[in-house]
């Protein structure tokens, strides 16, 4: 029961994230996106820090760093640069292969090592996005392609680094996803100045929709995605990634008035089905590997039990 409520926690991050177009669509000004990910991530991360009241020690300057830049800084721009040069269906089946990269970092990196049925539920999850989003007119884009595909390795690979790493001793997921998110900001801000110039002038629209993405979208949806990894594996949270794309679709039906055939409604259960399934394989397995635990114990217990009667 545990186990499901992280599951169900973590899983709001993804369908959070899913509001974002339409948020960036309807409140935010056009063409800013590298302005809207600094705003996204630089306040929500300086709030998180200021509420946690850490900041990073020694070797966690450089790490936080890194993982901002994986997680934040190089993924939100490659991911709008996908978004500009791709239809966005294209732009998220490319964004929905980030658990079939953390399933093989995961492996080199972690030692977790995912079975048939784990790769078969990322593989399957794709296809069921790829209904729900693609249409017989979408183009291709070479560069486009390449950014998505690296977007959603530098999304996967940060998954996978920040549960390597873990935490320092006495310091919570909060100030973790601060300093993350912070480091992130600071990296988008050179890029979206080179390539937006000043930023734009806000009304009320945008102030409401920023707000919401720095608390909602950004500050609260990242704290409960680390949390996750934290007591999650890396394979079984990017494994609800799929979750995003379907609840754009849902948005846009339910608020844009966008249509959903057949196909998209079968894909959309596709989808959902595989990330459901994903995550009863990583329990069962999770289970076992606690079993085996549990079993290596009670033997070492036996055996000294045994050695103190010898003696």
């Amino acid at each position: 029961m545990k186990r499901i409520a992280t599951v169900a926690l973590t899983a709001l991050a993804p369908i959070s994230w899913g509001s974002t177009y339409a948020v960036a669509t309807e409140l935010l000004p056009p063409d800013r996106p590298l302005f809207t990910g600094v705003m996204r991530a630089l306040p929500a991360g300086l709030l998180l820090t200021a509420l946690s009241r850490t900041l990073p020690k020694g070797e966690w300057w450089w790490k936080s760093a890194v993982l901002g830049t994986l997680n934040i800084g190089a993924f939100f721009p490659l991911l709008f640069l996908t978004a500009y040069r791709l239809p966005g269906g294209v732009a998220a089946v490319l964004g929905s292969t980030a658990p079939l990269f953390a399933v093989g970092l995961a492996a080199l990196v972690l030692g977790e090592r995912a079975g048939l049925r784990t790769v078969l539920a990322a593989v399957v999850g794709v296809f069921g996005v790829s209904m729900v989003v693609l249409t017989a007119q979408a183009k291709l884009d070479l560069v486009g392609i390449i950014a998505g595909v690296v977007s959603a390795a530098s999304m996967a690979a940060g998954t996978v680094m920040t549960k390597r790493w873990g935490r320092p001793e006495g310091v919570g997921p909060l100030a973790m996803t601060g300093w993350q998110l912070t480091a992130g900001g600071l990296v988008i801000i050179p890029i979206a100045a080179l390539v937006e110039g000043a930023p734009p002038t806000l009304d009320g629209k945008a102030f409401l929709g920023y707000g919401y993405m720095m608390l909602i979208n950004t500050g609260i949806a990242y704290w409960l995605w680390f949390r996750g990894i934290g007591k999650l594996t890396a394979t079984s949270v990017t494994l609800l990634g799929p979750l995003s794309p379907l609840t754009a679709a849902v948005i846009g039906w339910a608020a844009l008035g966008q249509s959903l055939n057949a196909v998209q409604l079968v894909g959309m259960a596709i989808a959902f089905g595989a990330t459901v399934a994903g995550q009863l394989v990583a329990a069962r397995t999770a289970s076992q590997s606690f079993s085996s635990t549990e079993e290596i114990n009670r033997n070492i217990s036996i055996d000294l039990s045994d050695d103190e009667v010898r003696r």
